[in-house]
């Protein structure tokens, strides 16, 4: 289909939105080879909720396929590099397991078969011909949101508008990726605009959760999420504006990383809202080990992205060591809605486990959070909706439900606008005083108030989103801990904080919201995470510095957030490389799991992390 075909404004010969959408759907099945299509006999049935083990009991994978593809990518690396395992071999697998990811969760939005299996080969043959790999990522299969500009796909981010308006180039990040040697298969759905918290537009649908195909995968990198938990990917890449990497990793349990703005390059990747840049967007790695995103942040790093896009900063990967004893605040709630009962419990299962290490931990005060996430929802809707509205209007396609406030918003004048990012840099100000004023290494706080909903029915990125604001350095990561529902129960002790809180609890308690928490699962509660927000001076692997070399802040979820910051001005730049992710995962990681917490996600914001 045409640019023009797909795009045209008006005319009896221009295609309805619901025709695009229907072919690009068909275009995207038809791209599955017929031997990666799942057999009508092996599909699970539609009331099948959990379809994370299909892989292993269906029969359908050799134990090679599975072999690799049970494997993480920094257990693969060492394989690939060594020519003990094929690029080719991996690939393949990879390919045929996100074939059957996307079958049963509507996880993809483009596939590049051809280009990934021609790419694989390329490794091996250099592997043989020279001895040496090609990168620190020689041969790896790699997955990418769909924002990410690879040449000849589209990148539609759920409009029907951008489908057939395929990319000439590809994004800087994914030439960084490919020249440290990876290999390039998939792309992954997004929310119309990458705007809502939940994988769902016009043109693919919704993507779903495979741990409970009843419930979301988050967003707006939910098809990754839904990707990595089903295995169809190693190691994958998303972006973050809002909550969009930490959500996601929350509702399936993996480890994310959101940078600071300028520490991985953005440069030629789709916006859903171009030019709004009050609110920077990032991207960084998603994967189910810590390991693996510091080997992504360590390899994207050491490439200089900043002589490939001027936005990003000239800051080299460094080791940083943290200090015996760090001072964290925890955050037990957002003063809006209040954790549901396994958030908390998994929360102070981390607080204990971090006092116990000798760690000083103390109460972090949410005072300050409603008003930056009212900070971010003007900034969104600033433009009155009408970056959005355009792409609509030019097939006729209507506005999703989930995005009414960006149909009724109001568009502010070029001054009122001003004033909204004074108040931004005021609130950015008044939290690093406060921040420094306690001394803080990090805070612990939930990722989301939940360990996930049904479909449709997410509601609050509060304790994302305030983050976003101050651009701290995020890390996400499981605890490992499992729903109890003898346990987690809301009683009649329980006080909610407010309508919004009192309208997603009741939901809980009456087993409408959370079907993840409405019965005990022996997998780790898909939404605790731990999140460590780093200062944006942190060094890199120290996502906790000590006082005096940076302050740290953090937050808690039911993927908890810790967040680590440094002295320096919010608008400056900070030397925050990716260390502050993989240090501050492992004071916390390591205390807590080998106490038996399990892994625990963090978030780390900084300035560049």
């Amino acid at each position: 289909m045409t640019l023009e075909a797909a795009t045209g404004a008006s005319g009896p010969s221009a295609p309805s939105w619901e025709l695009i959408a229907s072919e690009k759907r068909q275009a995207l099945l038809a791209s599955i080879p017929e031997e990666w299509r799942i057999p009508p006999g092996l599909l699970p049935p539609e009331a099948e909720d959990d379809v994370t083990n299909w892989p292993e009991t269906s029969g359908w994978f050799t134990p090679d396929e599975l072999a690799i593809t049970n494997s993480t990518a920094s257990e693969l690396v060492p394989r690939l590099a060594s020519g003990e395992l094929s690029s080719a071999a991996a690939t393949m697998a990879f390919c045929k397991r996100a074939a059957a990811a996307h079958q049963l969760t509507n996880c993809l939005s483009e596939t590049c078969f051809d280009r990934a299996v021609r790419t694989a080969r390329e490794r091996d043959l250099h592997l043989a011909r020279t001895g040496s790999p090609v990168g620190p990522l020689h041969g790896l299969p790699i997955s990418l949101k769909d924002n990410f500009n690879l040449r000849g796909l589209d990148a539609t981010l759920g409009f029907a508008s951008h489908v057939g308006d395929a990319a000439e180039a590809d994004s800087t990040l994914a030439r960084v990726l490919e020249d440290a040697g990876a290999v390039f298969y998939v792309k992954t759905n997004t929310p119309t605009a990458m705007m809502i918290a939940e994988s769902v537009n016009n043109v693919f649908g919704r993507t779903v959760n495979p741990l409970n195909r009843k419930t979301t995968s988050g967003g707006s990198s939910g098809g990754e999420s839904a990707l990595l938990a089903m295995k169809g990917s190693p190691l994958g890449v998303g972006s973050d504006i809002g909550g969009s990497l930490r959500i996601p990793a929350a509702c399936t349990g993996l480890f994310t990383l959101r940078p600071s703005y300028g520490r991985f390059p953005v440069r030629n990747c789709r916006s859903g809202m171009p030019g709004q840049e009050a609110v920077q967007s990032v991207n960084g790695p998603m994967a189910r080990a810590l390991a693996d995103i510091a080997m992504y942040s360590r390899a994207v790093a050491g490439s200089q992205p900043w002589l490939a896009d001027p936005r990003c900063l000239p800051m080299p990967w460094r080791e940083v060591h943290l200090p015996s004893k760090l001072k964290i605040g925890v955050m037990w709630h957002d003063n809006m809605v209040r954790p549901t009962p396994p958030v908390t419990r998994a929360l102070r299962a981390a607080v204990a486990k971090l006092g116990a290490a000798g760690h000083e931990v103390v109460e972090w005060d949410p005072a300050d959070q409603r008003e930056g996430l009212d900070l971010l929802a003007r900034m969104f809707v600033a433009d009155g909706g009408t970056a959005i509205r355009k792409q609509l209007e030019r097939t006729g396609e209507p506005w999703r439900p989930e995005m009414e406030q960006f149909r009724v918003a109001t568009q502010l004048t070029t001054y009122e606008m001003w004033n909204l990012q004074l108040e931004r840099v005021d609130f950015q100000n008044r939290y690093l005083d406060r921040w420094n004023e306690a001394g803080l290494d990090a805070i612990l706080c939930p990722t989301i108030p939940f360990n996930t909903v049904r479909n449709g029915s997410f509601k609050h990125v509060g304790y994302t989103g305030v983050y976003n604001v101050l651009d701290y350095s995020c890390l996400s990561f499981p605890t490992g801990l499992t729903v109890d529902k003898a346990v987690d129960r809301i009683d009649e002790r329980y006080r909610p904080l407010g309508s919004d809180c009192e309208a997603i609890n009741t939901g809980c308690k009456s087993q409408r919201v959370s079907q993840v928490w409405r019965k005990p699962d022996k997998r780790p509660a898909l939404m605790i995470d731990l999140i460590v927000q780093a200062p944006k001076t942190v060094p890199n692997r120290s996502i906790m510095p000590s006082r005096g070399h940076g302050h740290g802040q953090g937050a808690v979820a039911v993927c908890m957030e810790a967040s680590v910051h440094s002295a320096r001005a919010p608008n400056t730049v900070q030397d925050a490389n990716t260390s502050p992710l993989k240090q501050a995962a492992r004071a916390l990681h390591h205390h807590m799991v080998p106490h038996g917490l399990g892994d625990m996600p963090l978030q780390l914001p900084g300035a560049m992390f």
